[in-house]
């Protein structure tokens, strides 16, 4: 085996499973929104609106765990095993959520595998960036991150198919299909993190100890808290849409087969933002991209208010879909090539596990607005104002001191040290 095969075999493996996983991470979150007519239609448990909306924020509160975490176990047990675990968890949780006898255990269970979320997209965006090539990273990273809408687009098209003839249970329980399918392949192919192996050489537990403090040091303390800003209104956006479209768009008029194909674009919407975005992320630079696209939801979601033609609607729904979700996936690869390799996990862990606070406040948000009688126009302009912030903090984010930043085109930047070093540790 040569120098250069071995790395490329280990970019497709760690490319394919961390895209199957986050297709699964995207469908088990994506699902419950599709899921949520069924269930406040569900007559033993009688559930209101607000208790819908508080439920779906459970998930998200254990990814704000789960993602928090991963920075520090990922040190200590390798990305490698990370990913398997929180896969495996996730997976195990899922199950249960189908099983589950009342909305209380719905929420305990979904709590649970939200930790199992929340591990895996700081730990396979880690792991990606560190071997794909710098000139197509961020393109690489999003074509693997696109995973997420692509799972939220088969949650909608699942649920057409199977909400009402099969129930809502049929839809979870689905979700658990990872640990029989990419959990025994993940331990079969997946590599260790080049960087872990690295430091496992060079014994640079200073270094490890020192990472998370570095992230709250002159500019870089700035730099964090606008990037925690950021993912707070880009996960608000993406979870409080895809938890209330389709109840809203009911509440719109439309019927239940129609409002969920309005989940269905906006998530197809999101796969074209992600790669797209992430294409010209790598040629412009992710600031002005990341902010663009913060910018055009802004504007999408306040033309969604106005009463207009069903064709037209769905091509803002399209619009926001690409501006919100496919955007979440250009700020994912803004941070994570904004930061040298030895801060990269920690500061994708702290960065989106303290901005998915924004994936709780979303759907609660919508079900508090829905309870109180607002409908659609009230729910997507209060949307709107926090796109607006997102834009701010993107634009506002200081260029790092390092080469290689992520607001630098990578035709005119070399790669960083660390990543020299990481190229190496990768062909040794």
């Amino acid at each position: 085996m040569t120098a250069t095969s071995a790395p490329a075999r280990s970019t497709a493996a760690v490319v394919a499973l961390g895209f199957g996983a986050i297709v699964f991470d995207g469908y088990d979150l994506i699902v419950y929104g599709s899921a949520i007519p069924a269930l406040l239609k569900y007559e033993p448990w009688g559930m209101s609106p607000a208790q819908a909306g508080a439920i779906g924020s459970y998930a998200l509160i254990g990814m704000f765990i789960g993602a928090i975490a991963s920075g520090t176990l990922t040190d200590m047990i390798g990305r490698r095993r990370l990913f398997i675990a929180s896969l495996a968890w996730f997976s195990t949780m899922m199950l249960l959520v189908s099983m589950a006898p009342d909305p209380w255990w719905l929420g305990v269970f979904r709590f649970l595998a939200g930790l199992g979320f929340g591990g895996i997209p700081p730990t396979a965006i880690a792991l990606v960036v560190e071997i794909a090539p710098l000139a197509r990273r961020q393109l690489i990273n999003g074509l693997m991150l696109c995973g997420f809408p692509i799972g939220g687009a088969l949650a909608a098209v699942l649920a057409i198919a199977l909400l009402e003839p099969a129930g809502f249970r049929t839809l979870f329980a689905i979700g658990a299909l990872p640990l029989v399918t990419l959990v025994p392949l993940a331990i079969w192919l997946l590599p260790e993190s080049p960087s872990f192996v690295a430091r496992g050489r060079s014994g640079g537990g200073s270094r490890r100890r020192g990472e998370l403090a570095e992230l709250f040091r002159g500019r870089a303390a700035l730099a964090t808290v606008l990037f925690v800003v950021a993912n707070f209104c880009g996960f608000l956006l993406v979870f409080g849409l895809n938890t209330w479209l389709p109840q809203l768009m009911r509440g719109a008029g439309y019927d239940l087969g129609s409002a969920l194909a309005f989940l269905l674009v906006l998530n197809v919407g999101a796969i074209g933002g992600g790669l797209g975005g992430s294409a010209l992320a790598d040629r412009f630079g992710s600031r002005w991209v990341a902010t663009g696209l913060f910018a055009l939801a802004v504007l999408s979601l306040g033309l969604i208010a106005v009463p207009l033609p069903t064709a037209l609607l769905y091509l803002l729904v399209f619009v926001a879909g690409a501006a919100t979700t496919g955007n979440q996936i250009v700020i994912y690869g803004y941070v994570a090539a904004h930061y040298p390799a030895a801060r990269r996990a920690t500061a994708l862990g702290v960065s989106s596990g303290v901005g998915r606070l924004g994936a709780v406040a979303g759907p609660v948000l919508g079900g508090a607005l829905l309870a109180a009688g607002f409908g659609l126009s009230a729910n997507v302009g209060v949307f709107a104002v926090v796109a607006v912030l997102g834009a701010l903090a993107c634009g506002l984010v200081p260029r790092p001191i390092t080469a290689g930043a992520a607001d630098s085109p990578v035709t005119s930047s070399p790669a960083t040290v660390d990543d020299g070093e990481l190229r190496r540790a990768i062909n040794s």
